[in-house]
């Protein structure tokens, strides 16, 4: 309803604020959410590990693992599950990263493809090994937020606004090494909006793909660093040795690649 409404031009400094295709954006990213969380109300109880893991990747990897973290101190279970759903998630969610960048600017989704794969590969196969050593605990099914709600699409369109200027200077007045700062500090809790300010910016030939994928990676293991210090901040010891361990060997790879990869 409100997409149609808006003025499709640009304003503000940078000549980069479009106000129809921010809210494109926003309705992109809520429609992606939304699916994921109407199939996780729709199999309700019968979520098991796989599905709470998945699906909460889709839905919002940080309140997954928030949500997971918090019930195992709360009702201590079986920590194999919980690390699972935990790191299932975070791969689920460089997954997302993916397609917002094959859906958004497709000839950028090849430079992005091998280090998000990359990563998201050691998340997927540690948690595998996790939950094979969990045995039939039953699992709870964390607690989602509606994504399709007014206040978080409008808190998350002045968001990708704000990135999109915080980018757009840190590109002008300080070059790369500005862009990478932009992208630990938007990463941290958030990967949407960097994504896809990173990828406008190699769409508008202003940033090469080999930056491009780099300035993601970085956003990514500062996403991971985040929600590791919420698990330990709030999840039981074994959880976030077992966590810790997981989103290390992600960055570990994301790191290797940063120096190693292709140009």
């Amino acid at each position: 309803m409100i997409l149609p409404v808006l003025p499709n031009h640009v304003y503000g400094p940078f000549g980069i604020l479009n106000p129809f295709k921010i809210w494109l954006m926003v309705v992109l990213i809520v429609g992606l959410s939304l699916g994921g969380y109407v199939t996780y109300k729709l199999i309700g109880v019968r979520a098991g590990a796989w599905a709470s893991g998945v699906l909460g990747g889709l839905i919002s990897s940080t309140a997954t693992t928030v949500s997971v973290a918090r019930r195992s101190r709360q009702v201590p279970g079986n920590p194999e599950v919980a690390t699972f759903v935990i790191l299932m998630a975070s791969a689920v969610s460089l997954l997302r990263v993916g397609l917002l960048v094959g859906v958004t600017v497709p000839p950028f989704l090849p430079a992005v493809a091998l280090p998000l794969g990359a990563m998201l590969g050691v998340l997927a196969l540690l948690g595998s090994w996790s939950l094979s050593r969990s045995g039939n605990a039953p699992t709870d099914q964390p607690d989602q937020a509606n994504p399709a709600e007014l206040k978080p699409a409008v808190m998350f369109g002045l968001l990708y606004a704000l990135i999109l200027l915080v980018v757009a200077a840190a590109n002008q007045h300080f070059g790369k090494q500005g862009l990478y700062v932009a992208s630990v500090i938007s990463g941290l809790t958030d990967m949407d909006a960097i994504t896809l300010s990173v990828s406008q910016l190699v769409k508008n030939l202003e940033v090469a793909p080999g930056t491009g994928w780099r300035l993601i990676v970085v956003a990514a293991m500062a996403n991971l660093a985040f929600k590791a210090g919420m698990v330990v901040a709030l999840g039981e010891k074994s959880l976030r040795r077992r966590v810790c361990f997981g989103f290390g060997a992600a960055a570990a790879i994301g790191a290797t690649l940063l120096i190693f990869g292709p140009p």
